[in-house]
């Protein structure tokens, strides 16, 4: 039996939804900006042997409860953007939504993890037609999401890769010059903003 229980069906749909939502937002910010909001947008429902796990790492009961509830990453999006600046114009956009309400947020941009991870994380309930676990109907769903820059994104991606899928012998120096990289990276992200802006200035 799905940990999702009859809910299964719905979150494919819901995830689909949201991601035409932001794709939609992103085309009437370009035709009006002349400039892309993001670069690359995706989405995943996470599998049902992943989401059962999380809840047994928390001490949760495996119920459709704990993994639409208690987790609040069933549904999960992430949003690469080109700039640091259109990570919080795309933040702006999504506050403003009828159908989308922030519960929860997390700037690892502004202060990054100890390790160098940077993102910003949202936590984001989503009015939707399908019942909910609550019985209500329309009813209400968790997403989250990630917001990224390309270099954020491209670190995040390869410190997982080489850190959580082989036996590292020597771990602290490895977390050493991750780190390194990462600040030198944030360097680059700030770096290439001022670029843009000084662009921007010219063209006034």
């Amino acid at each position: 039996m799905s940990i999702y229980g009859k809910y299964a069906d719905y979150l494919p749909q819901i995830l689909d939804s949201v991601l035409q939502q932001i794709q939609g937002i992103g085309q009437e910010y370009s035709a009006e900006h002349g400039q892309k909001l993001y670069k690359h947008l995706e989405g995943r429902v996470k599998g049902e042997e992943s989401m059962a796990q999380k809840c047994e790492r928390k001490g949760l009961p495996l119920t459709t409860e704990s993994a639409l509830i208690e987790n609040r990453d069933a549904i999960g999006l992430r949003i690469v953007c080109n700039f640091i600046d259109d990570i919080y114009t795309c933040i702006d956009l999504l506050k403003k939504q009828d159908n989308f309400k922030i519960i929860n947020e997390k700037d690892y941009i502004t202060d990054a993890k100890p390790n160098g991870y940077r993102s910003y994380h949202l936590i984001m309930e989503v009015v939707t037609p399908f019942e909910d676990v609550h019985g209500n109907k329309p009813g209400t769903y968790y997403v989250e999401i990630q917001l990224r820059t390309i270099a954020m994104d491209t670190w995040a991606s390869l410190e997982h890769e080489m850190k959580y899928k082989h036996n590292i012998k020597n771990p602290e120096r490895i977390s050493k010059e991750l780190k390194r990289v990462a600040d030198e990276l944030a360097s680059c992200d700030v770096s290439m903003q001022t670029i843009r802006q000084l662009i921007k200035e010219g063209e006034l």
